[in-house]
């Protein structure tokens, strides 16, 4: 018998207790930068130096981050179930904690990609944070941030939604489900199939069924959750 299939989905809530600023709480990101003009194709396309400047902070603030506890409780739970993770965040937490499976919804921070040509992308390092609109790729390609604009579609959305449809349990954690497509992901899980949402303000998910809603941030709600979880499989064995 297989590992059961635990689907988890994150958002900016997991990052934050690692000192990731967040865009859509009070004194996050958005109020500092007008989002339209450095998260959005119309921005890119009417000042790219002031995008690759924002992103280039990004990374080096990420620099100064660590996973934090509800990231690796993500990775012990690997030993009991399969598990996958579906990120709105664009940082590498999840990857440097240890997770095995990682799908990005709105690109990575920690890659570039041709502005000719979307399926070409390159990985930075730690001693190459910095781009600008004259930043080439190995290839020659004129290179932008690996992030997926306001106004552009979200190519792994449908990979998404196909995990989801096959967890035998699905997490939410620290998002305001209020963000789509990432936020209709829930929608896509079989009926009967266990929901948690850690958020330490969750939305209003009343009407939806089988949701146990954790009110705490994502490294308390997962201490919490990873202990149930982790028990019902001792129990099985």
């Amino acid at each position: 018998m297989g590992k059961p299939k635990l689907v988890v989905s994150t958002g900016a809530g997991i990052s934050a207790e690692s000192g990731i600023s967040t865009f859509r709480d009070s004194g996050g990101l958005w109020e500092n930068y007008p989002v339209m003009d450095v998260a959005s194709a119309d921005g890119f396309r009417r000042n790219p130096e002031l995008v690759h400047k924002f992103y280039n902070e990004r990374r080096k603030a990420l620099m100064n981050a660590e996973p934090n506890a509800a990231h690796r409780a993500l990775v012990e739970l690997e030993k009991y179930y399969d598990v996958y993770i579906i990120t709105q965040n664009v940082d590498d937490l999840h990857e440097r904690a240890g997770s095995a499976n990682v799908l990005h919804l709105h690109g990575e921070l920690m890659k570039i990609r041709s502005v000719s040509d979307p399926d070409y992308v390159e990985s930075l390092d730690t001693e190459h944070l910095v781009t600008t609109p004259a930043t080439r790729g190995k290839r020659g390609d004129f290179m932008r941030p690996h992030i997926v604009f306001f106004q552009e579609p979200v190519p792994n959305i449908e990979p998404a939604m196909e995990l989801v449809h096959e967890a035998d349990i699905f997490v939410v954690i620290g998002t305001s489900m209020v963000v789509y497509p990432a936020a209709g992901l829930i929608h896509a899980v079989r009926p009967g199939v266990p929901v948690y949402y850690i958020d330490p303000h969750p939305a209003d998910v009343s009407g939806m069924s089988d949701v146990r809603v954790i009110a705490k941030p994502a490294t308390k709600g997962m201490e919490e959750l990873k202990e149930e979880l982790e028990k019902n499989m001792k129990d099985m064995l």
